[in-house]
């Protein structure tokens, strides 16, 4: 889906509520709930667990069962609680004025970067936006398209090269040259909404003095392109958003992505910038937490990106993003993360190694004995994940088409195959692919960024 070019005015009122929930209150509460469910779930599901175990012995069989059915209902159970809970505070100033500076690291992109340009020339933000456009030794005519977009464009772009391949030496060469109090990074190929740039300082504006960094909202712009886009575009548009949400609640989100995010300029030079990783965006994100910063998320900035159109390229992307989750629970473990719900957040993507183990390594071979009648490990109870599955998703869509898509004028397209094997099969894609990128940071394997 692409973005109308005409800013929109934002039509939404805000949200008045009688009684006042804390985070904290929240969090607990989520919680009791999901513990319930989990509760509940083990009780039903005690034949299931004494027949496995008569086969592959009782601890097999809880670590199996664990990773099939508990830990993820729990997980469910836990978000859509969240998400009931959830109330975005109120954007008490939506046109702030502030200067920014736009950091766009460029390898070979001559075909997209003008366009790109074009969308943030298009922005509704009041305040000045200074460009820093890092080539970043590329081989084709990146530069000279930047160099058109300046005279065209009329934008305040520098125009930097960086010799040495690896987006984190290009934001790094451009962090030097920031002058402005915030950054915002984005991709070479990433277009944006006219006002998502307003909504992303905005929102920085409007919290708490320890909020270093706002996450934007990335949605799918290629989403017709192949049968793998159709299937992304749910992913991106349910899946990502959700665990956005969640983790934006409990004020840690984990991953402020490189592709569009805004940061504090000081609080990124005090953590030394962007480090030397595949997955540069989520170590940096963690060490900001790690300084006892807070992460935010804002759904309204909005950011359209193009999901890998291949299997081949969706491989590399996701186990790149695995392997950039690995390195940062080696550099910062969730226990030592200072604050509770970080703890948490991160606890969580801790287990994500074991749960895609589990699935790829049981789940996907259960499937297959079921079809012959063997419901040693998949079998009727393995559905109790699917009715908590359907109810976040089913809120989400609800609160993307209500609030998000309604007040940027965006429409949601109809996608009914995509879809359904979204929810059907994009799991036993995902976690194959995910161990795939566990193995390569385990062996320390080439890099691979695209």
């Amino acid at each position: 889906m692409q973005p109308n070019l005409s800013p929109i005015k934002p039509s939404f009122k805000p949200r008045n509520n009688r009684f006042y929930v804390t985070v904290t209150m929240k969090f607990w509460v989520s919680h009791a709930l999901a513990i319930g469910w989990t509760i509940f779930a083990v009780y039903l599901s005690l034949p299931w667990l004494r027949d496995l175990s008569s086969i592959i012995s009782l601890p097999l069989a809880i670590l199996i069962i664990g990773g099939i059915a508990y830990v993820p209902g729990y997980m469910n159970a836990f978000l859509i609680a969240s998400l009931l809970l959830d109330r975005q505070p109120v954007l008490r100033d939506q046109y702030p004025s502030d200067s920014v500076t736009m950091l766009i690291a460029a390898y070979n992109e001559e075909k997209s970067i003008f366009n790109t340009l074009q969308y943030v020339a298009n922005q509704d933000y009041l305040g000045k936006i200074h460009i820093i456009v890092i080539n970043n030794n590329s081989t084709d005519h990146t530069d000279r398209e930047i160099i058109r977009a300046k005279k065209e464009l009329n934008l305040d772009i520098t125009l930097l090269h960086e010799y040495k391949p690896g987006k984190f030496h290009a934001l790094n060469k451009g962090l030097q040259h920031v002058m402005t109090p915030y950054v915002i990074t984005l991709d070479a190929d990433t277009l944006l909404h006219p006002s998502s740039i307003r909504y992303l300082v905005s929102r920085i504006k409007n919290s708490p003095s320890n909020v270093s960094a706002v996450a934007g909202s990335m949605l799918v712009r290629n989403s017709r392109e192949t049968i793998w886009t159709r299937i992304q575009e749910w992913d991106y548009f349910l899946g990502i958003a959700s665990i956005k949400r969640l983790q934006g609640l409990y004020q840690g989100t984990l991953v402020a992505q490189g592709a569009f995010s805004l940061y504090k300029t000081e609080c990124v030079r005090e953590v030394h910038g962007w480090p030397d990783a595949i997955g540069e965006d989520i170590v940096l994100t963690w060490r900001l937490l790690h300084n006892q910063w807070k992460v935010y998320f804002e759904p309204l900035a909005v950011a359209f990106t193009d999901a890998p159109p291949t299997l081949s390229h969706f491989v590399k992307q996701r186990s790149r993003w695995a392997r950039g989750m690995i390195e940062g629970l080696i550099e910062i473990k969730p226990w030592n993360q200072p604050q509770l719900y970080t703890k948490y957040l991160t606890g969580i993507n801790f287990m994500m190694p074991y749960l895609d183990f589990v699935y790829t390594f049981c789940w996907i071979p259960g499937l297959i004995l079921a079809f012959f009648g063997f419901y040693w490990i998949v079998g009727p109870l393995t559905l109790l994940v699917l009715p908590l599955t359907i109810i976040s998703y089913s809120l989400l869509y609800t609160y993307q088409r209500n609030y998000v898509f309604k007040n940027l004028g965006l429409k949601v397209r109809r996608n009914i195959l995509g879809f359904i094997l979204f929810v059907l099969c994009y799991q036993m894609i995902m976690s194959p692919v995910s161990v795939w990128g566990y193995l390569q940071e385990m062996f320390k394997l080439k890099r691979v960024w695209k």
